[in-house]
């Protein structure tokens, strides 16, 4: 049985969130801008994913640090959406689901490198 991993989990669910927003956006004729958050958004859990396998802190704290980048491209490319009005598709909640998987893996990024010798 595997241990309860939240930003494993987060990142899975959001990534699915993504998918359904990709979706409607295609079903509004939107798929260029579109096409950006899918690939970032889902390439936040597949770095998360690589983390737990990491071979050592700094490759852990590397992966995690490629997902909170993605992380942030996809904040970037729901609040042009969002903002340039394209489609009338209801970001709000997404980004909110964002901030919070940026912050907690900010959060352990940070620990994690405090905790570990150079």
């Amino acid at each position: 049985m595997q241990k309860e991993n939240l930003i494993l989990d987060k990142s899975f669910s959001f990534a699915l969130a993504v998918i359904d927003l990709y979706v409607q956006c295609q079903n509004r004729k939107e798929y260029v801008l579109s096409k950006q958050f899918l690939r970032s958004g889902t390439s936040i859990g597949a770095n998360v994913e690589e983390s737990v396998a990491a071979h050592s802190k700094k490759d852990f704290v590397n992966k995690l640090k490629i997902a909170n980048k993605e992380a942030r491209e996809t904040r970037y490319w729901f609040r042009l959406l969002q903002h340039s009005k394209l489609v009338d598709v209801d970001f709000q909640n997404a980004l909110i689901e964002i901030e919070s998987i940026i912050n907690i893996l900010t959060k352990i990024i940070k620990t994690t490198e405090q905790n570990t010798p150079e």
